[in-house]
């Protein structure tokens, strides 16, 4: 699929207030580690562990209060429409909050899987795909170094010189970017503090 616009962003969107009301949120949760890939389909052992954060390494906790989501869900509707993506979404996911730690990162993937989920039970998720999603800057950018997103667009302009794009945009504290889910991106490691992000995954039936 060909994009004028590989991310929508926000500055500084979300006030100091809100971005420590989240992250007192999600520090109140308990933690786990950040999962992907096949390892989600298996309790880990030490030996899938370090496997695993070859490719990402962060922790998690899960947020579903409905104000994260009227919060969020101006600034998703906006981006969709202003970059012309025009994406069919009505559900969404419960919101992760992440902590990037001294080294922690995630390698190069995308959100989107190759097949919709096959959850019948769940009437909201079932058939459907990752469309929409959404990464929220919580930390103060002199409280950590390191952790930058960088998106890769060599899928969608093959002939860029530049093929990887670090979304500077979104470093104030407070800030949103909005991006397909198919896109390639990543986190780089954290080399000092703590990163603190809300992500928010949007689904819809398959493109057609």
């Amino acid at each position: 699929m060909n994009l004028k616009y590989y991310y929508w962003y926000f500055q500084s969107a979300l006030s100091n207030e809100i971005c420590d009301k989240i992250i007192e949120l999600g520090n109140s949760k308990k933690e786990e580690i950040g999962i992907t890939g096949n390892f989600r389909e298996r309790e880990l052992s030490k030996k899938d562990t370090k496997e695993l954060k070859k490719t990402r390494n962060s922790n998690v906790t899960w947020l579903n209060d409905q104000w994260l989501y009227d919060l969020i869900y101006p600034y998703i509707h906006t981006a969709n429409k202003s970059s012309g993506w025009n994406f069919d979404f009505n559900y969404s996911e419960s919101c992760q909050f992440t902590k990037y730690k001294l080294n922690q990162h995630y390698h190069w993937h995308c959100d989107s899987f190759k097949e919709p989920y096959n959850m019948p039970n769940n009437v909201d998720m079932h058939n459907k795909i990752r469309k929409l999603s959404v990464t929220c800057s919580l930390s103060n950018p002199k409280d950590y170094k390191g952790g930058e997103l960088q998106f890769d667009t060599k899928e969608n302009f093959p002939n860029k010189k530049n093929k990887i794009i670090t979304c500077k945009e979104i470093s104030p504290r407070g800030s949103l970017v909005v991006f397909p889910s198919f896109v390639w991106h990543r986190v780089k490691p954290v080399t000092k503090g703590i990163r603190y992000s809300l992500v928010l995954w949007n689904l819809g039936y398959p493109f057609k």
